[in-house]
């Protein structure tokens, strides 16, 4: 029993390390793309092609992960898959070219998709039915924990240390998990022999998601629809993803069993987890802007600010996990989770003022914590309560799919909200300002005498006067914009929240009692 115990201790430890690593991978580049360009002589457009290359790869292998599991064996693909992943984490860091190191990102994103859903999948066969909650719980660490501690080691790395850190860092524990998964991992249960090879579904997928997620990405940069290019590859994608459902729906062996979305519940549950990923993505993508462009904040800074709240999911995720396994409800568990992140929202708004400071958003962060725990680790557990075990590794990817593409979609969507409000807001503000009256003369007089002793030619005192008058209109209109986001996406939590009570209340044993009469049968 203590041997078990022990493989058991060892397996959770692999597979959560594996899917932190990979998820603070989608990020913690994320604040190193100016030194990025400076060193490798490219543009900031250029150089955000760092992110763009693992995004795409990411999501189009999610999906695959179910049907490459079974050809080529669960053990064996995770092994290669953290193999391939470490491998080009190091020629990432010893990349000397931007395009070199696009490419190896490129590659450790395959690498680096399998480590999500095969390791949730792993995880389940690892628990009895009627511990999923603990699993849940368990893996719904990692979700959380992932994306906000990719920000804090960036930072750090960055301040301290220099950009190819944040690739060859993956190494030593990419080499640990490898050991770890070679010694303690089993093969699936569920394998059944190689399926045939679906490739015109694998072209269609890589077709659909590829072009997508290169909209999603680049959209914004580009202008949207204004660009030929993202012309082509949105019609791409809606071509792609039509046909791709079509072909999928028709074939015996699909490399993504769509088909396991006819049942109404876990449709559902895809559709909010979709909306989880949302709320997960952008939450840690505005706070940081927010204290970086608007605060002042060091990368540094900003990371540390989020580390309590990341713990904290520590103590949160296996509380929810016990009580699911005790038999409480999850749609509580996820009406909670959607309350909390609108109310953090909603926090947020009121809180962004000028004179916030870093003590204000730790309530908040908090709540926000609470809130994505309840529906990370709820809506895993539900994405999989009621399948057929050889079912789940299909539900899994699946459902990490929607995730990740709420993310990406909330991210471009938010993107393009900022634009467009910002622009707003900065010409409500200046419309409101006349040369000619009081408090501008004020303002202007009291800082052209605050400069007047550090230049020497009083005209430029009066330019440079004007130049930060304008950066704090900009800072301002900043602010006003990123009060919106934050209330714009509660908005998009409440419009799909009615959503969460057309989900069967399943609890694990019922899920359990379901497979015993499917396993008597």
């Amino acid at each position: 029993m203590g041997i078990k115990r022990f493989a058991k201790i060892i397996i959770v430890f692999t597979t959560i390390s594996a899917a932190i690593m990979e998820l603070i991978d989608t990020s913690i580049v994320n604040v190193a793309l100016t030194e990025m360009a400076g060193n490798l002589g490219a543009t900031i457009e250029d150089v955000s092609w760092v992110i763009t290359a693992y995004a795409i790869a990411n999501v189009i292998i999610i999906p695959m992960t179910g049907f490459l599991s079974q050809y080529f064996g669960r053990k064996n693909y995770y092994l290669y898959s953290i193999l391939i992943f470490t491998a080009a984490s190091f020629m990432c860091g010893n990349s000397s070219t931007l395009w070199e190191l696009v490419l190896w990102r490129f590659v450790q994103g395959i690498g680096g998709g399998a480590l999500l859903s095969t390791s949730q999948a792993i995880l389940f066969d690892t628990f009895p039915i009627d511990q999923r909650g603990t699993a849940s719980a368990v893996f719904g660490m990692g979700i959380v924990m992932g994306p906000t501690l990719g920000p804090t080691l960036g930072g750090l790395i960055i301040d301290h240390y220099s950009w190819p850190l944040i690739f060859n860092i993956n190494i030593p524990f990419g080499i640990l998990a490898a050991f770890l998964t070679y010694s303690f991992i089993d093969d699936s249960v569920h394998h059944s022999g190689k399926p045939v090879i679906d490739w015109t579904g694998i072209l269609l997928l890589v077709i659909g998601i590829g072009s997508l997620q290169y909209v999603l990405e680049r959209g914004e940069a580009k202008d949207w629809l204004e660009d030929g290019g993202i012309r082509i590859l949105a019609i791409s994608a809606v071509v792609g993803i039509v046909s791709f459902i079509w072909w999928e729906l028709k074939q015996e062996h699909p490399v993504v069993n769509l088909r396991l979305l006819k049942d109404p519940n876990l449709t559902l549950t895809t559709i909010l987890t979709f909306i989880s990923g949302f709320a997960l993505f952008t939450s840690i993508f505005i706070y940081p802007l927010l204290l970086q462009r608007v605060l002042g904040y060091t990368p540094t800074m900003v990371g540390m600010s989020l580390m309590p709240s990341a713990l904290a999911s520590l103590i949160v995720m296996p509380i929810v996990g016990k009580r699911l396994q005790a038999g409480d409800s999850p749609k509580l568990f996820i009406i909670g989770g959607f309350i909390l992140v609108m109310v953090y929202g909603v926090m947020l708004y009121n809180r962004t003022n000028i004179n916030v400071g870093m003590d204000d958003f730790f309530l908040p962060l908090m709540v926000r914590t609470a809130g994505i725990s309840m529906m990370a680790v709820t809506l895993t557990n539900q994405a999989v309560v009621g399948l057929h075990p050889r079912d789940i590794p299909q539900g899994v990817a699946l459902n990490n799919m929607m995730r990740q593409l709420g993310g990406a979609f909330g991210i471009a969507i938010i993107n393009y909200f900022v634009s467009q409000r910002f622009a707003i807001h900065r010409n409500d503000l200046i419309s409101n300002i006349t040369t000619d009256s009081l408090n501008f003369l004020d303002k202007n007089t009291s800082i052209v005498h605050g400069l007047m002793s550090k230049v020497a030619v009083p005209a430029m005192a009066q330019q440079q006067a004007y130049q930060l008058m304008d950066l704090n209109v900009m800072k301002q209109a900043y602010l006003l914009t990123y009060a919106d986001a934050f209330l714009f996406s509660v908005v998009v939590v409440l419009a799909v929240f009615p959503f969460i009570f057309f989900l069967k209340d399943k609890t694990l044993t019922a899920a359990a009692q379901k497979v015993a009469a499917e396993a008597a049968h």
